[in-house]
């Protein structure tokens, strides 16, 4: 039986478990559960559904859609760019300190398997401190560098970020295992409807602000007890 030549690189780039820190970070979900406003399968269903179509669709989601038409284009200077413009958006600082983190460890990752120009210019410049290197970047730049097709590597994103908030939600609200599982089955139509709308995004639609979900994130640096680091 054949597979598509990219799906092993898809399934690795995407993995939830890769080693790069994100279990550690709930992103603002812990506040909204010390608030009571995330407290079952219902409002946990509504968070994640806000995350992605509200939040992840104008700024870490498209930038990954930006990050791949520059690396096609071998554009450096435009990835430098966009690696500027996340973190101009990324208000609240641990988000921002979160993102940059993973992004730096998931290029050690696949920077280990092969040698890429490009990829190593924007790591070299991460590594002199003049970028940051954030995740929604580097995830795009590989995404396109190891052959995976745009609207496939979306998807994987997007998903992949359902799958950290449902198992945080699982371990804070707490819910079931069965009901966090219910949600991810549930939510693969919206994400489904997204990828097109993410990839024709209008331009001046991008980084549009969530200021709830800022206000949450800065309030997590000052809760009384922490499980995550955001």
């Amino acid at each position: 039986m054949m597979t598509n030549h990219f799906l092993g690189s898809l399934l690795h780039l995407s993995d939830p478990t890769l080693p790069i820190g994100g279990y550690t970070h709930s992103s603002g979900l812990e506040t909204y559960v010390q608030l009571g406003l995330v407290n079952n399968t219902a409002t946990a269903e509504a968070f994640v559904q806000q995350m992605l179509a509200a939040n992840l669709h104008y700024n870490d989601a498209v930038f990954v859609c930006l990050a791949y038409h520059a690396a096609q284009a071998d554009d450096l200077q435009q990835l430098l760019q966009l690696d500027e413009e996340v973190a101009a958006l990324k208000l609240p600082r641990e988000i921002r300190q979160a993102s940059q983190k993973l992004g730096v460890r998931l290029g050690k990752i696949f920077s280990r398997q092969r040698s890429y120009a490009l990829a190593q210019a924007f790591e070299k410049t991460v590594a002199a401190k003049e970028a940051e290197g954030h995740y929604c970047v580097a995830f795009g730049v590989y995404a396109l560098l190891l052959g995976i097709p745009l609207p496939d590597a979306l998807y994987a994103f997007y998903y992949n970020a359902a799958v950290g908030m449902v198992t945080n939600a699982v371990k804070l609200v707490p819910l079931g295992q069965l009901e966090g599982q219910d949600i991810l089955f549930r939510i693969q139509p919206l994400i489904s409807s997204l990828i097109d709308k993410t990839i024709h995004l209008d331009r001046s639609l991008v980084g549009v602000c969530n200021i709830g979900f800022d206000i949450r994130c800065m309030q997590h640096e000052r809760l009384y007890s922490r499980l995550y680091m955001s």
